[in-house]
């Protein structure tokens, strides 16, 4: 697949389940295309479309190694995102470094991820935390920041005030995404 192909197969009209599996199948022979198809990413949240970003989060969930070539690119755009399916699917993507890096302590993730980098994920999961959008990236957030405060004293408790300001006023699956959380850093004694 080139370039071009991707630009076409993202850009023909919505993308289903289907659709964005057969295309993640083609990419999954090509780990290069993460680059362009990230550039997709961010010319789509410009759009309005999301074809690329759903495209992305499926191929790394199957492929998380081949994000890391990319991962400072990846890094940079996330503090850049607006739309909220967007933010959506990069939040589980930051999660998903999170759980390689932190509990599943992969040594491809620890040895190629700089702490700038985790600093730039914590920042973005910090903004999405506390911003108006819905319960999907907050709980990717809060288990990304979760993890990150393994690595960054600071987090926990910041995670934990702002879980607690937050909790009353939250959905049903926030509250209890929040109070899941809350009894984790309470079991660490944070």
């Amino acid at each position: 697949m080139t370039e071009q192909q991707l630009h076409i197969a993202l850009h023909s009209g919505r993308l289903f389940k289907d659709d964005v599996d057969q295309l993640v199948d083609k990419l999954i022979l090509q780990p290069n295309m993460v680059g362009p198809l990230l550039k997709e990413v961010l010319n789509e949240e410009k759009e309005g479309t999301y074809n690329a970003s759903w495209t992305f989060r499926h191929l790394i969930e199957k492929k998380l190694d081949y994000l890391l070539p990319f991962f400072d690119d990846f890094t940079e755009i996330l503090g850049n995102l607006t739309s909220e399916s967007t933010i959506r699917a990069m939040a589980c993507v930051c999660e998903m470094v999170c759980v390689a890096y932190f509990k599943k302590k992969d040594p491809a993730f620890q040895k190629n991820i700089s702490d700038e980098q985790l600093e730039r994920i914590m920042t973005a999961c910090f903004d999405w935390l506390i911003s108006e959008m819905n319960m999907a990236p907050k709980v990717f957030s809060m288990t990304s920041l979760y993890y990150l405060g393994q690595k960054f004293d600071w987090v926990h408790p910041e995670l934990r005030q702002v879980l607690e300001d937050s909790y009353a006023s939250g959905s049903t699956g926030y509250q209890n995404r929040a109070k899941k959380t809350l009894d984790k850093l309470a079991q660490i004694g944070r």
